[in-house]
This record gives C-alpha cells, sequence and structure tokens, in this order.
C-alpha cells in the first residue's frame, strides 16, 4: 500500500477511535446537547454569537448566584462525554451536534466553603438555561481547574439577541459584587495546589476580642483606634470635608509585644469590615487582595511581617524587591474615598522605612508596640492568668525580675505555672509562679526567652 494511502487508512482509523470513545455506552439513550439548546433558545445555537466573562478562582459561589439572580427561571444540565472540558461552547455544539459526542447529563459540583463551617454546592461544570422576560439564554459555567491550566472560572452565554447577551455581561460584575458571599468575612488566600494564582479562599472566626484585653502603654491604642475605627465611624463628615478615607497603619516592634494581638482587636471592632489576611509569601497577592478590597469596601488588608519580604531582593532587578513595591504602589494606587485600611505589621521598622520614606503617602501613621512597662507586666499577669491565687508582694517580685520581656513570656510563664500546679495537685499561686519564673530566667533557658521575644540579659 503506497504510503499515502497507508496515512490516510490511518487517519480515518484514528477518527473512528475517537468517535467511538466519545460515543454513549451502550444501552444509554441521552438527549443530544445541541438538540436541548436549540429546544430552550427555539433557535438554531450555532447562528448565536457567544459571548463570554472570566473570574477570579475563589469567585465562583458569588457568580453561580449572580447568574441566578439575573435570570427569572432557569434549569441547569449537565454533559456526558469526555473531554469535555477542554473545549469550548462553540466546539461543544459542534462535536456533540455532528458527532454526537456528547449528551445531556448530570451536573459536575464542587463543594466549597463560604463561611466557617458552612459549605455551598457550587456549580463546577453546567449550562443554565435561563429566561429573563422574553429574552432567553443558555450559560455555561465552568469552575478553575489549574491542574489542567484553566486558572480562572469562566462563563459563556448564548442569547437569542446579541443585546441580550450584552446586558447579562455587563450586569454580571455588579451582581458579583452585590450577592458576594465574602462581604464581611474574614479570609486569608491560599496558593493553587496546581500551577500559579489564587487557590480557594480560608475562612476564619473573627475574633471576640475586647478592650480590656489589649495591654499597651497608654495612649498607644487610642492613636491606633481613631486611625482605623474613627475613621469607620466618620466616613461621611471626612467626605464631605474633602478627605480620604484609604489609610495606612503601621504597628511596629519587637516580637511578641502584641501586634498581631492588637490587630485582632480591630477586627473584633469592625465586624462588618471584609478583612483580608496576608502573611508570608501570601502577600505575593497583595494584588488580588487590593481587587477584594475595593469590591467589597468597607475592608482591612492586614499584611504581616513586612519586614520579611522586604529583607528579600531580586537580583535580576538590580537589587530592588518588587514585591515590597508592589504593595505600596497597590496601596496608594485605591481611590480616595474608597474605605480601605491598611495594617502592617514589622518586627524591623528599619528595614521597611528607606522604601516607605521614597514612597511617602502610603503610611499615615506609624506606632511602636514596645516592650510591657511594669504596670503592663502586672496586667499580663491578671489577664492571662485569671484562676492563679497571686498575692500583690509575689506579683511585685515577679514584675521586677522579667524587666525585659514580652506578652508572650508572660503568657507562657502563666501557662508554666499552671501546670507546675497541676502536677502538684493543687491549685495554682504563689509558689507556681515563683518557680515558673525562676525556670524561664535560669541560664538553661535562655534560648526559650529569646524564642519567646524577651530582650538578652546581662
Amino acid at each position: 500500500m503506497p504510503e499515502r494511502d497507508e496515512v490516510a487508512e490511518f487517519s480515518r482509523l484514528f477518527l473512528a477511535f475517537l468517535e467511538r470513545m466519545h460515543q454513549t455506552p451502550q444501552g444509554i439513550a441521552r438527549e443530544n446537547l445541541r438538540d436541548r439548546l436549540r429546544d430552550h433558545l427555539e433557535v438554531e445555537p450555532e447562528d448565536l454569537p457567544v459571548v463570554s466573562a472570566s473570574f477570579p478562582s475563589f469567585d465562583l459561589p458569588n457568580v453561580q448566584l449572580a447568574l441566578e439572580s439575573w435570570f427569572e427561571r432557569a434549569e441547569v444540565i449537565g454533559l456526558v462525554g469526555s473531554d469535555r472540558g477542554h473545549h469550548s461552547l462553540a466546539d461543544l455544539l459542534e462535536l456533540g451536534g455532528v458527532h454526537g459526542w456528547f449528551g445531556v447529563g448530570a451536573v459536575d459540583y464542587q463543594r466549597l466553603e463560604i463561611d466557617v463551617g458552612v459549605e455551598m454546592d457550587c456549580v463546577a461544570f453546567g449550562f443554565y438555561l435561563g429566561q429573563q422576560g422574553d429574552d432567553r439564554y443558555v450559560a455555561l459555567l465552568r469552575a478553575a481547574n489549574p491542574q489542567y491550566g484553566r486558572l480562572t472560572v469562566q462563563v459563556e452565554v448564548l442569547a437569542t439577541s446579541r443585546d441580550a447577551g450584552e446586558r447579562l455581561m455587563k450586569a454580571l460584575p455588579d451582581l458579583v459584587r452585590e450577592h458576594n458571599v465574602f462581604r464581611g468575612k474574614v479570609v486569608s488566600f491560599e496558593p493553587h495546589e496546581f500551577g500559579h494564582g489564587v487557590g480557594p479562599f480560608r475562612l476564619h472566626p473573627r475574633p471576640g476580642i475586647s478592650r480590656d484585653d489589649v495591654v499597651l502603654p497608654d495612649g498607644v491604642l487610642e492613636r491606633v483606634e481613631r486611625e482605623v475605627i474613627g475613621v469607620a465611624e466618620h466616613r461621611e463628615a471626612l467626605l464631605r470635608g474633602g478627605q480620604h478615607l484609604r489609610r495606612g497603619i503601621l504597628l511596629y516592634g519587637p516580637p511578641g509585644t502584641g501586634k498581631t494581638h492588637t490587630v485582632r482587636y480591630l477586627l473584633s471592632r469592625l465586624p462588618e469590615f471584609t478583612v483580608v489576611l496576608l502573611a508570608g509569601t501570601s502577600i505575593q497577592y497583595v494584588g488580588e487582595a487590593c481587587a477584594l478590597a475595593r469590591k467589597l469596601q468597607p475592608a482591612l488588608v492586614v499584611l504581616e511581617d513586612c519586614d520579611l519580604i522586604a529583607e528579600s531582593r531580586d537580583h535580576l532587578h538590580g537589587g530592588e524587591n518588587p514585591l515590597l513595591f508592589q504593595v505600596l504602589n497597590e496601596m496608594d494606587g485605591l481611590a480616595e474615598d474608597a474605605d480601605v485600611a491598611f495594617l502592617l505589621t514589622t518586627n524591623r521598622a528599619d528595614i521597611l522605612e528607606p522604601a516607605l520614606a521614597e514612597r511617602p503617602g502610603r503610611v499615615d501613621l506609624a506606632v511602636e508596640v514596645p516592650l510591657p512597662d511594669a504596670v503592663g507586666r502586672a496586667r499580663l499577669l491578671r489577664l492571662y492568668g485569671p484562676t492563679l491565687d497571686l498575692s500583690p508582694a509575689m506579683v511585685d517580685e515577679v514584675v521586677s525580675a522579667t524587666e525585659g520581656t514580652t506578652a508572650s513570656f508572660a503568657k507562657e510563664l502563666v501557662r508554666r505555672a499552671i501546670l507546675l500546679a497541676a502536677e502538684a495537685g493543687t491549685a495554682p499561686g504563689d509558689t507556681q509562679l515563683q518557680a515558673a519564673a525562676a525556670e524561664l530566667l535560669s541560664a538553661r533557658d535562655t534560648l526559650t526567652r529569646r524564642l519567646l521575644g524577651a530582650a538578652d540579659r546581662e
């Protein structure tokens, strides 16, 4: 057989193999996808233009709710057939109609967390056959699938008129914002298991910390409250006065002094704010975090341990730090009336200061969270050890011995005293606190003290 004939024969057999692989299993009668869409639209699907849009992967539940709010009536159907996820809506129509590769089947769902302990079944691959007034629609909704290179939620729409399709596409972003399930929640970004980009959110319970639970020197907390909470409470007056609402607050000081605890208190005071937490490698998603904050304001964007990204260097770009500069540029890029607060924490303000000085206006207030003084250390003992029966003399003794230690040190001190009492089978009190202090202040616990943030002792 000539070589050309062999190639033609191979092509014929291979095409037949593909068609056989896509055929519905024998004994199962499946309705043809194209026929079902034609019956719904009452016109030939191929004659209608396809309009499409994409959204971040975490927006799947919001896109679904947006679509459902647009339609007055809608039915959701699925698809049977291999490799369906790799074809566009136009391809699915052609392959399903001409070759009969795809039939109507069950809808694919993903169960996603939309609040702490609350999950939602989201359409991961399905066709909405919807109607609004006289307009009929087919909307194919697909979840992101980073394993196969699809990093966004995708919507493809057929409508019985071009105007109808364009109206839906124009309205969809506002509907996603209106029906957003993450509004007022505390979220953090997670990377995709496969590829780059943001994966599903991790949702966190909002802290319930009272003002009495925050131990700072006089005047420190008041300054932070005025900038974060005060601006939120008086936003209308500020706008009338021509003042901006966006603000940046830097909390700096040694490790273990209560910077994160102060941030958690602020989250407790602003229950209506959407909060995005970024720390460590997740700070690379600051662009996505700011986009979400703009969409769901009032919002807080928390960037913890910013000194870690400030210390990194990109040797391909002259030693500069593009991630830190991106953070600062995102802070400056918000509209002045955007009710978004940035809360930055750092253990090394000296590292951040040069970059902040080069780009003034990003941080409106820098507040030191210092090591607790004697009054603060006494308050911390009572805060962390309300069940300890302590005499004033013992409190004074321990406070005097623990100069230069942190809030984290005080917390561990109380925990160890309660553990010693439990081991002895007695109620925790002066004896156990004194013994715990002696252990933590001994030479053998030098590294422990450093890990708790305490200053080196002479």
